[in-house]
C-alpha cells in the first residue's frame, strides 16, 4: 500500500496522468473533426440523391403522409362500418300490389304496400279506395311475419318484397 502512495506522489504518475490527458483530449478533437465531416458528407449525399432536395427531409414528410392516411383509413373503415349498421335498419326492400278492392269501382286503385328492412321487418300499407272514401291501414310485419291477419293482397306485397 505505501509503494502505491508513494508511486502516486511521484511526478513520473501526474506527468504520465497529464499525457494521457493530453492524447485523450486530441483524440477526442480528431474525432469531432470526422464527425463533423461525415455529417457534411451525409447531407451533401442526401442532397445528390434527392435532386437538390434533402431526401432525410422527403422521407420524414413521406412517412407523416403514411401516418396520416392510415389514421384517415381508420376513420374512414368506422364509418362504414357505422354506415352498414344503420343501412341494416333502413327500407331497402319494396312490394306493391294494386288490386281493385270493390267491384264496384273500375281500376285497380286500392294499393298494398310493403316496406321492409335487410331482416324483412318493417310495416305493410293497405290503401282501400271505394267511391265514397278512401282509407289506408297498416300493419307491423317482423322478420316477413306479421301478428295481424294478413290479406291476399297484403301478403302478396310482403312476398314481393322479400324476393326482390
Amino acid at each position: 500500500m505505501e509503494d502505491i502512495l508513494n508511486f502516486i506522489k511521484n511526478d513520473y504518475f501526474y506527468i504520465s496522468i497529464l499525457m494521457i490527458i493530453i492524447v485523450l483530449f486530441v483524440l477526442y478533437i480528431i474525432n469531432i473533426i470526422k464527425l463533423s465531416k461525415l455529417k457534411r458528407n451525409y447531407s451533401t449525399f442526401m442532397k445528390k440523391i434527392g435532386n437538390g432536395n434533402n431526401i432525410q427531409e422527403s422521407l420524414e414528410e413521406y412517412m407523416n403522409q403514411v401516418k396520416n392516411v392510415q389514421k384517415e383509413n381508420i376513420e374512414i373503415k368506422n364509418y362504414c362500418k357505422q354506415l352498414n349498421e344503420t343501412i341494416a335498419t333502413c327500407i331497402q326492400k319494396v312490394g306493391l300490389v294494386r288490386y281493385s278492392a270493390f267491384k264496384d269501382t273500375g281500376s285497380d286503385l286500392s294499393f298494398t304496400l310493403a316496406l321492409l328492412n335487410e331482416e324483412n321487418t318493417g310495416v305493410v300499407l293497405n290503401g282501400i279506395y271505394s267511391r265514397e272514401m278512401s282509407n289506408i291501414y297498416s300493419k307491423p310485419v317482423e322478420k316477413g311475419i306479421s301478428t295481424y291477419t294478413l290479406s291476399e293482397e297484403e301478403q302478396q306485397a310482403i312476398n314481393k318484397a322479400i324476393n326482390r
